[in-house]
């Protein structure tokens, strides 16, 4: 046993070693999510337990401006409306924000975001509002309850997980950056995330957030 222990030390010894601790932590990921669901999971958790990591990241996303135009591979060039300062911006912060601990899924709160996409998505509507006036707070509380504090993110247009959460974290043309502060939210604790069909931009990923949340 107490070899067992010393080889586990050791792994973790030589894991934070190469720098990719972040990575290589057990994120649970739940059956009731979808594969792209479970992919911005895993890429909201490294952004949010190793922001110099997912610094590096956007450093490579930078590289693919050509003014303030996205070149995408194998995608359609994608235009932002404050180029590279953004993303310049969003590096910097990464790398002077602590790591956080990581999210924990909640089954609920992405029922409460699947709500938002199915009601939505094939209207081709935006925003946090439902169509029945619903907010946030109200589509988690229909499957549970949140407690301390809640909020959301919605992403539109973007089909793998790192988008998404790059999208988010870059947050070009949203003056305030509510998006990132709500991944770097140390009063945050629990997530749902829900993706679907857009009318307009093809997909929507909606992530509902709380400090707590109590399943029903």
């Amino acid at each position: 046993m107490q070899t067992y222990k010393w080889e586990i030390r050791l792994m973790l010894v030589l894991i934070l070693a190469t720098g990719i601790f972040a990575r290589s932590i057990a994120i649970e990921t739940p059956s009731y999510l979808s594969k792209l669901e479970n992919d911005v999971l895993q890429e909201l958790n490294l952004a949010r337990t190793n922001p110099k990591a997912f610094a590096r990241l956007l450093e490579d996303y930078r590289a693919q401006f050509n003014g303030k135009i996205v070149k995408r591979p194998g995608k359609i060039d994608l235009m932002t409306s404050e180029g590279t300062r953004a993303v310049d911006e969003a590096i910097r912060a990464l790398k002077s924000q602590k790591p956080l601990d990581a999210f924990r899924p909640s089954k609920g709160m992405s029922l409460a975001a699947k709500d938002h996409v199915k009601d939505t998505g094939p209207r081709g509507s935006t925003g946090h509002f439902g169509t029945d006036g619903s907010k946030p707070f109200d589509r988690m509380n229909r499957h549970g309850k949140w407690q301390k504090t809640a909020g959301e993110n919605i992403s539109y247009g973007n089909d793998e997980g790192r988008a998404v959460i790059i999208q988010l974290i870059v947050d070009d043309a949203v003056p305030s950056r509510g998006h990132r502060k709500n991944i770097y939210n140390e009063a945050f604790g629990v997530v749902g995330i829900s993706c679907g069909a857009h009318k307009v931009y093809g997909t929507m990923c909606v992530q509902t957030f709380a400090g707590d949340y109590q399943e029903r």
